[in-house]
């Protein structure tokens, strides 16, 4: 679904009011305010509507860039909800889940916050960035759920490890060990950089939300760009069957 940024009202899905625990993925390694990271403005937004229709627990985590807490990054950003739950990647216990595609394109297991296996419904939502030529939207926004303690490299920063090993290939890997429930584009600007907090914006007035492949595939077409992890995504989908 495509929204005009200025009538943006969240909707909960019919999933999302059975939950009992809903997880909710911004892009915020940065304390730089949007577009660089999630408006809080659409984060209360979301907080808003699912409180509307259910009282379940409701969780925020992100990672730092920076390797430390992402706590003052919360601050920064005055991600202050009541009654929400605000944690760090970092400090949450580690599972290693496997990869279920049979050829991975990348990484055959990760390493990923228990926190996200027990949540009953995990929305990524995340400005529409584009930095070194590279699309950022829902699904890309999950790499910064993996530990930096485990992926990040001294000389490559954080999740060096994972660049190194194809950036792309990492997100299409991630969104089918993860599947995400609901992703949220907010292209309300579109931010443009050659590393993630300097650059412009952009402005085009909408915000996308669906299944975060469609979420994704939705805001490419409108903002003309071609993300190759969708890409990778079909031909995965293609090779699988369905």
């Amino acid at each position: 679904m495509i929204f005009e940024s200025s009538q943006f009202v969240f909707k909960a899905p019919r999933d999302l009011i059975r939950a009992r625990r809903v997880l909710i993925k911004p892009c915020a390694s940065y304390p730089v305010p949007y577009p660089v990271t999630t408006s809080r403005d659409v984060l209360w937004e979301i907080v808003r509507g699912i409180r509307e229709v259910s009282d379940a627990d409701i969780l925020i985590l992100e990672s730092a860039a920076s390797g430390g807490a992402v706590y003052p990054v919360y601050q920064a950003l005055s991600y202050d909800f009541p009654r929400v739950l605000m944690l760090d990647v970092n400090d949450s216990i580690q599972v290693e889940v496997d990869n279920p595609l049979s050829k991975p394109f990348a990484v055959e297991t990760f390493w990923v916050p228990n926190v996200i296996l027990s949540s009953d419904y995990s929305i990524s939502v995340t400005p529409a960035k584009v930095v070194k030529g590279v699309p950022q939207f829902s699904i890309m926004n999950l790499i910064t759920l993996l530990p930096t303690a485990k992926y990040g490299e001294k000389m490559a920063g954080a999740w060096g490890a994972l660049y190194d090993l194809g950036i792309n290939k990492v997100a299409a890997d991630l969104y089918f060990t993860l599947p995400f429930d609901l992703g949220i584009v907010d292209a309300t600007q579109k931010f443009t950089g050659d590393d993630p907090v300097h650059g412009k914006g952009e402005n085009y007035g909408k915000i996308f939300v669906g299944e975060p492949f469609q979420a994704d595939s939705e805001a490419a077409e409108v903002l003309g760009l071609k993300p190759e992890y969708l890409d990778l995504i079909r031909e995965a989908r293609v090779q699988s069957g369905g």
